[in-house]
């Protein structure tokens, strides 16, 4: 192992297995497709069904509905249903939702160097 790996090692050893299984499930959740379009859709601004699908391309509606429904059963997105003719349905993030964006932009930095490092020709 090298000097760059053996001081990445102790960092991860107090990391239990519940603590795994909790970050597995927070991957898992995230990583589904269409999830994280769909959260960045909300915090950028969308409200109703059609702007997500506007803001997410290739989406299709049927599973644009599923996933709006698994991210409000979650607890990610809050739907509100006003009662006026038609009925208005919006959707908002939740702080949860909020917060879970936060924390997952370092990844995106990450994911980004990484491709530019994959990148051919790239120096």
């Amino acid at each position: 192992m090298s000097g760059t790996n053996r001081a990445l090692v102790p960092a991860f050893e107090h990391i239990d297995d519940e603590r795994c299984r909790g970050f597995q499930d927070a991957v898992e959740l995230v990583g589904r497709k269409w999830t994280g379009g769909i959260l960045l859709a909300g915090v950028r601004g969308a409200q109703r069904f059609v702007e997500y699908r506007a803001m997410v391309a290739g989406i299709s509606d049927r599973l644009l509905a599923q996933r709006l429904r698994e991210l409000e059963a979650e607890e990610l997105i809050e739907r509100v249903v006003v009662p006026t003719t038609p009925v208005l349905v919006t959707y908002h993030p939740t702080e949860r939702a909020r917060s879970l964006m936060s924390a997952l932009q370092p990844l995106v930095c990450w994911s980004e160097e990484d491709r530019a490092r994959r990148t051919p020709g790239h120096a």
